[in-house]
């Protein structure tokens, strides 16, 4: 396979898994991003790959991550979502602070140990806070050595996988011995309308013309706002130029979504996951397994401690609060497993009314990942 043969896979692959899906609900039910992450592993992982295809790789998944935060962000109604159910709002604030904590103390024990473990702190924060996304944007604003990002990378996903299997199976029983149990709410039926309408994974429709002019301007416009961030960028010293880039064009998708025209434009958001499933199944077969016959253990340490330390912090927080156990869930799933993971931890919980608010917190957490993961870096510097 050449370089380009394998680009085109990445581009046209999750097209088919997209109808798949919508095809089979069996496949429906473990969710498109979970197949791109498995397909992209497998492939990583049988030497099919070419030696000189990991600057590729790097090109195409840098290229995912700038065109799909304006996406992702284009449809974000802040006005509307901040009046959230308070318990959502304020699980979602202490899932944050929760991962601040667990990443900032796993720090004092790795210090020395591994390698930019100051970086560290940056990816685990946006990783933890957003989702992969945002740790490919930290990884690029911080500059961070491939190999380190590629080993903690691999552990995030083995960890990370670990922790879906948790929420899908046992952890609502666990946590209901702690937590107050969900109650419905009487809003929650449009709650469920809304998300029928517009679902993460709902594509249908996305073909018609109308609808694919309004995409294509909504993807011209994302390119602009890439385009902007970089000029932007050019006035701010070399070696925060990176972070400028990244930073403006979250704020810059932030912004346009308070313009009507633009939020309301059908499918902005589907767009920009498939452009993630895109990245999910670059940056998944850029995964070395053989790292796991090897261990880093400091790096594999700090990774599974920001993980399964932020969810202890987080449910402590919620028992203080008396947040119910889906709340919990959904918005650790949602911070922790990233918003695509939301409606496989919902169906697992038997709970379709808390999707929504899952993508809700989780899209904030990827507009306000990059702004925490950066700073948090740079703060852990100057403090050390």
């Amino acid at each position: 396979m050449t370089v380009i043969l394998i680009n085109i896979f990445y581009i046209l692959f999750p097209i088919l898994i997209i109808y798949l899906c919508t095809t089979y609900p069996i496949l429906d039910k473990i969710g498109m991003i979970l197949i791109c992450y498995g397909v992209g592993l497998f492939l990583g992982n049988i030497n099919l790959l070419p030696q000189g295809v990991l600057a590729s790789q790097e090109t195409l998944s840098e290229v995912c991550v700038a065109l799909s935060l304006p996406l992702l962000l284009f449809s974000l109604d802040l006005k509307q979502w901040v009046h959230l159910a308070g318990k959502t709002m304020l699980s979602m604030v202490f899932a944050i602070i929760s991962i601040i904590i667990a990443s900032c103390f796993g720090f004092l024990f790795i210090n020395g140990l591994a390698k930019e473990s100051w970086k560290l702190v940056g990816m685990a924060v946006g990783v933890y806070t957003g989702g992969t996304p945002n740790l490919a944007s930290i990884k690029t604003a911080l500059d961070v050595d491939p190999n380190l990002f590629i080993t903690f990378h691999t552990y995030d996903i083995v960890i990370t996988l670990f922790c879906v299997i948790f929420f899908i199976t046992i952890a609502q029983r666990v946590f209901n011995r702690f937590l107050p149990k969900f109650e419905p709410l009487d809003m929650a039926k449009g709650g469920e309308d809304i998300l029928h309408s517009e679902g993460m994974d709902s594509y249908s429709g996305i073909l018609k013309p109308k609808t694919l002019l309004k995409l294509t301007g909504a993807l011209v416009l994302s390119a602009l706002i890439v385009g902007a961030a970089l000029v932007i960028s050019r006035f701010f010293p070399r070696e925060y130029a990176t972070s400028v880039t990244i930073l403006t064009i979250t704020s810059l998708g932030i912004g346009a979504s308070f313009i009507p025209a633009i939020r309301n434009i059908e499918k902005t958001f589907q767009l920009g996951m498939y452009i993630i499933m895109i990245f999910c199944l670059v940056v998944s077969s850029m995964s070395n397994f053989s790292l796991l016959t090897n261990l880093n253990y400091p790096l594999l340490f700090y990774v599974g401690f920001s993980v399964f330390g932020s969810l202890t912090i987080h449910g402590i927080f919620c028992k203080v609060f008396k947040i119910d156990t889906d709340t919990f869930i959904i918005t650790s799933a949602s911070a922790i497993c990233s918003p695509p993971f939301v409606p496989v931890v919902a169906a697992a919980l038997g709970n379709r009314t808390i999707i929504l608010s899952g993508l809700t917190t989780g899209i904030i957490g990827y507009a306000i990942g990059n702004y925490l993961g950066i700073t948090m870096a740079y703060i852990i510097k100057a403090l050390t």
